[in-house]
């Protein structure tokens, strides 16, 4: 019986496993598209046609934390950056991660880039958080972002994932006046006024959640700071 139960469910879960993968590629490209487009629109698309203007829009590689671009890995595998394992690469070393790009094409012209799109890992208070971030064509200004986490308080440090937190880090500047990279700070409290272009308004009773994010924003956009110098020298390597 035993044996009988155990193949059954091995080839139950062989019979699903083509859809599950199918459910992660969504949820993974619709995340990645929450970015940088109309939330309401995106939710409103069917599955094929989320898939379908990701195909079209979107192009991605993989760099090192010098912005070189990696195609394999130690055992000579293909390196695909949808498939990239964000959790496991955040458990290493910085200089051993892996970075993914992927860069949203414009519909009139498939060979300019309107916005960068970066993922983010991260901790906030209780759990981990995660997200995407896209920067302009000149990598100095937020067009979106997109956050989201596991176990972050309901109505306190869950509403990262709200679009009325996240619309607040849209236009905002990563580089201060000297060119130097300061990132976009959330400040401490809700309904700060006067706020530069590297500050957003807080999280009211959600301070830890919010430093996590300051770090998780900061801490990536550095990491891929290689990659952005190549860019404007010019100068990409594939290794």
């Amino acid at each position: 019986m035993t044996v009988i139960v155990g193949g059954l469910l091995s080839l139950t879960s062989q019979g699903l496993a083509p859809a599950q993968k199918k459910s992660i590629e969504l949820d993974t490209k619709s995340s990645i598209l929450s970015s940088v487009m109309d939330r309401e629109v995106l939710g409103k698309m069917k599955p094929n046609e989320v898939l379908t203007r990701y195909n079209e829009r979107i192009t991605s590689l993989v760099v090192d934390i010098n912005g070189n671009e990696i195609t394999s890995d130690e055992k000579g595998g293909a390196i695909v950056a949808e498939e990239v394992n964000i959790l496991k690469n955040y458990k290493r070393k910085p200089e051993e991660r892996q970075y993914p790009v992927f860069k949203y094409m414009s519909a009139e012209n498939p060979d300019q880039v309107e916005a960068y799109i970066l993922p983010v890992y991260g901790a906030g208070l209780w759990d981990k958080i995660w997200g995407y971030v896209a920067l302009d064509s000149e990598l100095k200004t937020i067009v979106g972002v997109s956050f989201d986490h596991k176990a972050e308080t309901p109505g306190l440090g869950a509403r990262i994932g709200t679009p009325e937190i996240q619309q607040r880090y849209v236009g905002k500047e990563i580089y201060n006046q000297k060119g130097e990279l300061v990132s976009v700070t959330m400040v401490k409290g809700e309904g700060n006024a006067g706020l530069d272009d590297h500050h957003v308004d807080g999280l009211s009773g959600a301070t830890l959640t919010a430093k996590g994010v300051n770090a998780m924003l900061k801490n990536y956009l550095n990491a891929y700071q290689g990659y952005f110098k190549k860019l404007n020298s010019g100068a990409t390597a594939t290794l």
